[in-house]
């Protein structure tokens, strides 16, 4: 198992070097910071791991829990709210007495010397400064959607990943559920023909998007590190009620939006199923409620992928805000169904269309043309003669990733897939915020447009570099 581990090191060492060749310390365009390999810290399976968490309560707790109840060990916890760190550290340390824990994600990294593994469950604009930081000191991380907030950090989060050769994981949960992997193999089938035409819809935000930035400031509550809740992000007062705890997503130094937040999920079956790649253009044709601070209340952007293999390129329509695609370009799903689902997903080929009815893609339809009525992909023997190719996930989306981390298998929203799918997804964000056809550099990393090019880098506060 140790050797397998090394060849794997190996490998993300080499790719890591052609990165660095391609457009790393020596870029001339868009510099990273340059990255010194370390060895991934890997255990043997009868081993348990050592975890770190960031992001303690909420969403962080449904990813780290279900690791802790696998026998995981927890040894550091941190969270910028001391009532989310003190639950956390009361659940665990019954079983695990000597978990430390930290207000501040880089004094938990750098106190924390046998961390194997970081979970970063945190507001979009901490998920690569931390998880990046964990990377260099070898830790493997499971970070949760939307991995990273733009361009560059996925860029340099790839980087990162593939110098130490560490495993990766992003949090869109819906990649191990069956339906999901079933979905992709019936698609990869080819049981659509061709397909040109993909509408991607969701009824979020449920959080405030198109309003500005708040005046005035309210003393910070002393339970709060509302400096290491910041981080790299620049500077503002604290404003009770507006942030912390969950209303961050929509605002533009914070959040990706509702399209950052949910297209990891609903983009997924498509992006994977198409074999979709790079994204050459985008558009936002529809927008409603803007904010020079905060993502629109309603949107419609049209992202094209370059045509890939025999397939052609691909024009995928995005709705958010409860913009949904017509019912007229999708009779069977009337017929079947009754209504356009409030999330999901449509594909449509010159053989017939799939339809996913919720977020994570593990409820499918599809209807052949001349068909009146769609069928689930589970009913009947339809489908019979299609093969399964991809593995299934047997431990859940979170026991692939402790599995991965022993030498394992391999975790099925890696960089390889996640990079690639958040960087049209990043695209989209971009498109929202600067009117006009943008047109898609991705090996140079520009746009058509200087606007545009302003958005690919964060904002990094000093103090906060990784």
């Amino acid at each position: 198992m140790r050797s397998v581990n090394r060849r794997s090191f190996m490998k993300g060492s080499t790719l890591a070097t052609a990165a660095l060749a391609m457009g790393g310390c020596n870029s001339t365009s868009v510099q990273f910071p340059c990255v010194m390999p370390v060895k991934p810290r890997f255990r043997k399976p009868e081993e348990k791991l050592n975890i770190g968490v960031v992001g303690v309560g909420g969403k962080g707790w449904s990813n780290w829990e279900p690791m802790f109840n696998m026998g995981e060990n927890i040894v550091a916890l941190c969270d910028v709210d001391q009532g989310a760190l003190e639950k956390g550290l009361n659940h665990v340390k019954g079983r695990c007495p000597d978990v430390k824990g930290y207000s501040d994600y880089r004094k938990m990294l750098d106190a924390s010397t046998n961390l194997d593994a970081v979970l970063v469950s945190t507001p979009d604009h901490t998920h690569a400064p931390a998880a990046i930081r964990a990377m260099k000191k070898g830790c493997h991380v499971y970070v949760e959607k939307p991995l990273v907030r733009t361009i560059w950090d996925a860029r340099y989060f790839e980087l990162v990943a593939k110098t130490n050769g560490v495993v990766t994981q992003m949090g869109n949960q819906g990649s191990a559920a069956d339906g999901m992997r079933r979905s992709i193999e019936i698609l990869h089938a080819g049981v659509l023909g061709t397909v040109k035409e993909v509408h991607v819809w969701t009824n979020r935000p449920i959080w405030p998007q198109g309003i500005p930035r708040p005046e005035g400031a309210d003393p910070v509550p002393e339970s709060l590190n509302w400096d290491a809740w910041l981080g790299t992000a620049p500077e503002r007062p604290f404003k009770n009620g507006v942030y912390h705890n969950f209303k961050w997503r929509g605002f533009f130094d914070f959040g990706t939006g509702a399209f950052g937040d949910m297209a990891c999920h609903t983009m997924n079956l498509p992006f994977r199923g198409l074999k979709l790649g790079k994204v050459t253009n985008a558009v936002c044709m529809k927008i409603d409620g803007t904010s020079t601070d905060t993502y629109p209340s309603k949107s419609m952007v049209k992202l094209t992928y370059a045509a890939r293999q025999n397939m052609p390129a691909v024009n995928l329509f995005w709705y958010d805000g409860n913009l949904k695609p017509s019912e007229a370009i999708m009779p069977q799903v009337i017929a079947t169904l009754g209504a356009v689902p409030n999330t999901g997903c449509l594909l449509i080929g010159d053989k017939g269309m799939l339809v996913s009815t919720n977020d994570y893609g593990a409820d499918s339809y599809v209807g052949f043309t001349g068909d009146q009525r769609m069928k689930a992909i589970f009913k009947g023997d339809t489908f019979k003669d299609v093969a399964e190719t991809i593995p299934r996930c047997k431990r859940g989306h979170h026991g692939e990733f402790v599995d991965a981390c022993k030498g394992i298998g391999s975790c099925y929203s890696d960089v390889n897939h996640s990079i690639p799918m958040l960087e049209a997804m990043l695209v989209g964000c971009i498109a929202q915020r600067v009117p006009g056809e943008l047109a898609w550099n991705s090996g140079a990393m520009t746009f058509n447009n200087p606007a545009a090019d302003a958005f690919v880098k964060p904002f990094i506060r000093p103090g906060w570099e990784y």
